[in-house]
This record gives C-alpha cells, structure tokens and sequence, in this order.
C-alpha cells in the first residue's frame, strides 16, 4: 500500500511529493552474506524511509532481482520495469542499500547517474559509503568518491567473475555436472550436486526415444506426435512437476508439448552414454551476457562420469541415422523402411522414393520404386536414372542377409573347430611379438640417451651434439610409444573380434531365421545399399573390419592347419 510521509519542517516552496522506487539486488555471488539479503535490504531502506527520508513520499513499489548479477542492467528484470517507471513518470526517486547493488558495471553506473537520471528528473539516493543523495547534493556525482567507488565495484565484479570461471572450468575438467538442472534423465546426487543419477521414471522415457527412432523406424515428428498423444510431461514440465523451478528463456511461447528441437537433444546428447560434455557455450565477458559457441576443442569431454542411459552402440546408430535422408509423410509416424539407406552407385546421391499407378485388367495398381535424386531432382544430365521397385529391392536385400547370416553360421562353425585345435595360428600373436620387438627398441633408445649425457659431462661431445642427439632419440621414443599404444589397441581388436562370441557373429546370428524385413533389422546389420544402372546392389555390412579380421584369422589356421597334416603325412 503506498505510503506518504510528511516533514513540516520543509518550507512549502520547496516541498514536493517524490515517488518512491525501492530497488534491491542480490546476486549469486554474494553467497551467504545475511546482510546482503533481500530482507535485510529492504528493513534498511524501510528504516531510512520513516526515520532519515525527511520528505513527502509515495512509496510506488519494490523493485528485487534476486540472484542476478549487477554487472549488465538488461538481464536484470526488475530493473528494467523500474527504468521503465522513471521514463514514464511513474517513479522520480530511487533508493537503494548502496551503489554496488544498483551496478557493478561502471560503465553503466555513468551512463544513468550522468545521463538517464539527470534527463527524467529523477533523484538517486544511496544509504550506503558512499552516501549518495543526487538531489541534496547533486555535486557528489561531479566529484572523484562516487567513480572511484564505481570503479571499484567494476574491478570487484571482474574479479568475482574470473575467480568463479576459473573453479567452474577446475570442475568441468574433472567431469562434475555444474548445471543448475541435471538432464532429462537425470537427477542431481543427494549427496554430492555435482554428480548425476538416474532417474528411472525419465530414463524409461529416454529409452523409448532411442528404440522409437532406431528400431521401429520412428521419425522425429513421429516420435513428437506419439509423446504429444501419449500425454508424457515435457523435461521442463516434468522438473516443475517434480518441485524444481525450471524456466525456460522462452517459456512464455511454450505450449506444454513436446517439439522436434527437444527430441534432436535427447538423440544427440553424450550425457545418455555416460559422457559428461560442458562448456559448449559461455558468455562473452562479465558484462556482456550474450552467449556464443566456443570451437569444439575447447569443449570440456569427459568420459565415464555416470551410470549411461543408452548403450554406446545405439547411440551410435542414432548417430548414422540422423544423418541419413529419412523424411516421411506428413500423416505417417514412421519412416519408410529403406529411407536413409539406398544411394546412388555412380553419384553417390540418396535415392528418391516414388509412387505411380499402372492401370491392370483388375483396375488401377499402385507401385513403388526409386530413382537417383541426382537425376530426378537435380539435372538428369549429371546422372542417370538408376530407377528400381520397391519390391524388388526388397526381395534383393532380404537373399542377400540371409546369405550373409548364412555366411556368418559357417564361419562360426570353423571357428569353433579351430578353437579346439592345440596350435592356434593368430594375428595376435604376431602382434604381441611386434609389440615385444618395439618395447624392447624403446628400451634400448632410453639407455643411449641417459648415456648421452654422462658423455657430455665427460666431455666426450659437446653440448650442442648432445642437444641435437637428445633430441633426435626423445622424437624417435615418441613414435615407438605411439605405435605401442596402436598395437596394444589392435591386440584387444583382434581378441574381441575373432572369438565366437565376438558382437559382430552375434548380432548377425541374432537374425538367423528372419523371413521378412524391417527397420531394426536394416539398422543392426546394414550401413547402406548401392543401386546400379542394370538392376543389381551392393550392400555394404556393418562391422566390415571385424568380417575381414575373422577371415584373416581362419585363413591363417587353415594354412596351418594344412600345413600340419602335410608334415604328417
């Protein structure tokens, strides 16, 4: 309720009634500070009001942004509704605890004290050191206390921000979750915030995403109207739900449903495999907010920090999905089968999906086939027409899986033969003598350089030829790390890769008895599938490196196998 205070003490030529505006800041980083608080700020100017005031006043409002920093007066809500009050008139005097919680930008300190304030007729007044009164004495501002002091807080906010940048980026190094709000997802730790938990209700719902879009061949829009018609809350409604304030910048355009942008972010997100990503966004400077987008390099990435949502070979092959041509039509949830997965023998171009009715003895028949998008969208003069029908790619892809299963079930057959064999031939054990060979070689350079410099001393050579011996043998040492580091890789490669329960005979196997085709089947085992001119394909399996690793490894102990009956014979 506005309150009016009068002085009989003032003269009556002097006398005006001055509309009061309360302003009160308190920033994150004031932390704790009880007398910095919201309740302390405003008992203090409440105080001042009915005791040191002395003039006619109209108590118009509060004006609080609580938890926002004083650096930039824009992102300051209440600041801005209260600036808005003094150029309309509504507000002709400010008061606030002292000069640092109206700005800590000294910039901006000049910009209103000197110019927006003096322009409307509007009196400032801080209680605090320095004690400012602009309408008592309007001089204080000419004079050096009132800058000297603004300059200060600039500095002060400088430094603040610095020293919290840097123990946010100590944090982000070390994979601790620093957001006000965990993922969709996830949950903060109870008993250590900067550490993620599952949260099994969303989680649930995360998975259903990841099986939607890779296994039963969902689109985006698809999954979006089906989470929409499901009723499942939003993340931000969700948070709210579950108590949390979480508000969005732009909150006020949502409907409450879900969108397209938010599905892409939960099928995009590293969080889901347990990798923690920070720091692909900052703000320019303490002063200026506006965020930008830093290169990837200076991202912080950090693996293995939480329990994973999504199994990494899923997400992967969200990954290829999404970026595959797999648009639908605007009535259909799901994804043509084969979209994303056909291409161009010549141009390399997806193929383009068409419908055409031919007219039959029985009536109108629909077919449908595919053409190269070269040629029919952009210039058949750049390629040719490839055109091929559905159906008989359909049957194509099907011969050729269950060739490749086949395929596949013999060669764990001979795998399995060969591991019962007393002798097995394999190239990890030739790796394994290469990586003894190349260990035994760094062995040998880290002597010759530790002796290099018991002969400078001796004085056996010079400095300069020890300088340029050294560092000859420390670039040489360098390699032979690196290749032992990549032998060491392809050592467990081949382990995992050549056993029969090795994921690339699994997942295969997994498909032994399929009679018909759909969308997981296509993702699990195909990357993608060329169309020629004359009617033929080509299909390029997943798990390529791993098939020519098994094949190596059998024809190896075929070899020697041969070789062995050979002698005995």
């Amino acid at each position: 309720m506005a309150r009016v205070r009068k002085n009989t003490k003032v003269e009556k030529s002097r006398r005006q009634i001055w509309k009061v505006a309360v302003y009160i800041r308190l920033s994150k980083d004031d932390g704790n500070d009880e007398s910095l608080s919201v309740t302390n700020q405003r008992k203090i100017i409440q105080e001042y009001l009915e005791h040191t005031f002395g003039d006619e006043y109209v108590l118009v409002d509060y004006y609080v942004d609580d938890g926002q920093s004083g650096t930039t007066d824009y992102e300051r809500i209440d600041f801005q509704r209260m600036i808005h009050d003094v150029e309309t008139g509504k507000v002709n005097c400010i008061i606030c605890k002292t000069l640092s919680r109206a700005f800590r930008n000294y910039s901006d300190q000049g910009y209103f004290l000197e110019r927006v304030f003096p322009l409307h007729g509007t009196r400032f007044i801080s209680i605090g050191d320095p004690v400012i009164d602009t309408y008592l004495n309007p001089e204080v501002i000419q004079g050096l206390e009132v800058p000297m002091a603004g300059l200060l807080n600039d500095r002060y906010a400088a430094r603040t921000s610095n020293d919290i940048r840097r123990t946010f980026d100590t944090k982000r190094r070390n994979g601790e979750f620093i957001g006000a709000f965990a993922p969709y997802g996830y949950k903060k730790n109870p008993e250590n915030k900067n550490h993620l938990v599952i949260d099994e209700e969303a989680a649930q719902i995360v998975q259903n995403i990841y099986h939607w879009f890779v296994h039963d061949g969902m689109s985006k829009a698809g999954i979006v109207k089906h989470l929409n018609e499901l009723g499942v809350p939003t993340p931000s409604v969700y948070k709210q739900q579950k108590g949390l304030k979480h508000v969005t910048p732009n909150a006020s355009k949502k409907d409450g449903m879900w969108s397209l942008g938010t599905v892409f972010r939960i099928l995009t997100n590293r969080v889901y495999i347990g990798t923690m990503v920070q720091g692909q966004q900052r703000v320019v400077s303490y002063k200026i907010r506006e965020k930008i987008t830093p290169p990837e390099e200076e991202w912080f990435v950090v693996e293995n920090t939480h329990e994973p949502i999504i199994e990494p070979s899923l997400f992967e092959k969200a990954q290829s999905l999404g970026q595959r041509d797999t648009r639908t039509a605007p009535s259909k949830k799901k994804v043509y089968l084969f979209s994303g997965f056909l291409r161009c023998r010549d141009c390399g171009m997806y193929m383009t999906k068409k419908t055409n009715r031919k007219k039959t003895k029985s009536g109108l028949k629909e077919y449908t086939y595919y053409v190269c998008s070269t040629y029919s969208v952009k210039n058949k003069n750049k390629c040719t027409r490839h055109s091929m029908k559905l159906e008989d790619i359909t049957e194509a892809v099907l011969r050729a899986i269950q060739a490749q299963i086949a395929l596949v079930d013999d060669m764990t057959t001979i795998i399995k033969e060969i591991n019962k064999r007393p002798i097995i031939k394999t190239k990890s054990k030739e790796l394994e003598r290469l990586y003894k060979a190349k260990q035994q070689q760094l062995e040998r350079i880290t002597v010759v350089t530790d002796n290099l410099y018991i002969d400078w001393k001796c004085g056996d050579i010079t400095r300069a030829e020890y300088l340029r011996m050294k560092a000859k043998f420390e670039q040489q040492a360098e390699e032979l790390k690196q290749f032992i580091e990549n032998l060491k890789l392809e050592m467990m490669n081949v382990q995992k890769d050549t056993g029969v329960n090795s994921l690339y005979l699994q997942t295969f196997l997994k498909y032994k008895n399929i009679k018909a085709l759909d969308r997981g089947l296509l993702v699990a085992l195909i990357d993608h599938i060329d169309i020629h001119e004359n009617n033929e394909i080509t299909i390029q399996f997943n798990f390529e490196d791993q098939h020519k690793r098994m094949l190596e490894f059998i024809q190896e102990n075929k070899k020697s196998h041969m070789v062995k009956e050979s002698q005995v014979m």
